[in-house]
């Protein structure tokens, strides 16, 4: 190959590569602003359609002004929905509302472990809760998990550990690894460092991580 064309072909590399370095935060940071934003609007859409039926209006017809509407409904409901259950009455009232899920054979169980899920993970951070690294999906890859609660091997004692395992950029979907506490390796991360790792794919975190196992975790 010609040195020019060498050259050439190492300038292209360089200036692809730097254009990475700098579109991937950004791209990775609109797939999660994406997902969120989608997710706001799949929740309050039918709402803002079933009130411009019932109100015809041209400018209410317009599909990214509904979109918009729907963001800020579903954002309005939450806040009103912390905001009441912040309060005595509201945590009586929401209190009502679980035991009466709690008599649905099927939901009571799936409401229960959803919101101990939540619980744990906004747990603070005095509590058990930690962030560690496991060998997945294979023998000296890592993954950042979460570190649940520890069990005990009622064969042979041994101490083992709850780790979830959630999907970077889409944490709503996740594997749960049971494993010998030995396997586990402790890190020094935040709740909120590990989960912004995961949004964004890891762009997004601490300039160090202990990665190497020191002493192992302890019960």
């Amino acid at each position: 190959m010609k040195p020019v064309v060498q050259r050439t072909v190492r300038s292209l590399q360089r200036n692809i590569l730097a254009g990475l370095i700098t579109i991937g935060p950004l791209f990775v940071t609109w797939l999660v602003f994406s997902f969120v934003f989608k997710t706001l609007e799949q929740a309050g859409l039918p709402v803002v359609q079933l009130f411009a039926a019932l109100f015809p209006a041209g400018w209410l017809m317009q599909p990214w002004l509904q979109s918009l509407l729907a963001v800020v409904l579903t954002l309005a409901l939450l806040f009103l929905v912390g905001r009441v259950t912040s309060l005595v009455m509201g945590r009586q009232a929401l209190g009502l509302f679980e035991s009466a899920l709690e008599r649905l054979p099927f939901v009571a169980k799936v409401y229960t472990s959803v919101r101990q899920l939540l619980d744990s993970m906004l747990m603070k951070k005095e509590s058990s809760q930690r962030v560690v690294l496991v060998d997945f999906p294979i023998v000296g890859h890592k993954s950042i998990g979460f570190l649940t609660r520890s069990y005990t091997d009622s064969t042979s004692g041994r101490l083992l550990a709850a780790v979830l395992l959630p999907n970077a950029i889409n944490p709503t979907s996740a594997f749960l690894q049971i494993l010998p506490m030995e396997l586990v390796t402790e890190t020094d991360l935040t709740m909120e460092q590990a989960m912004s790792m995961i949004m964004t794919g890891g762009a997004v975190g601490p300039e160090t991580l202990r990665y190497s196992k020191d002493e192992g975790l302890r019960d």
